[in-house]
């Protein structure tokens, strides 16, 4: 199966807290969930593990549920749906919106 999001790939928060946002994907998680850079940075405490390391407040981002994102569309600025063509025997992602390939 053909992932419709993939990593590095800009997308659009469509729900949840940061709904709106627009940042790049950073890596899959699993089969279902994504992280994307600068959005749902949440705070986790940490505790030193070993001598002379430093404990505290760590600010990171946790992962996304890929169906709360969505492709963004740079042309229309608004958030698109991806189809697969068929170029040269090859299948190749494109906005549904306007046929432009996905890069």
């Amino acid at each position: 199966m053909k992932r419709r999001i993939r990593v590095d790939d800009q997308v659009i928060v469509i729900a949840g807290r940061d709904k709106g946002r627009i940042g790049y994907v950073v890596r899959l998680v699993g089969e279902d969930r994504v992280v994307v850079g600068n959005v749902n940075v949440v705070k986790r405490h940490v505790k030193a593990q070993r001598e002379g390391e430093q404990s505290g407040i760590l600010e990171q981002e946790a992962s996304l549920h890929i169906s709360n994102v969505a492709i963004y569309n740079p042309d229309t600025q608004k958030r698109d749906k991806v189809k697969l063509i068929e170029e040269d025997g090859e299948k190749v992602r494109a906005f549904k919106s306007n046929d432009e390939r996905i890069a």
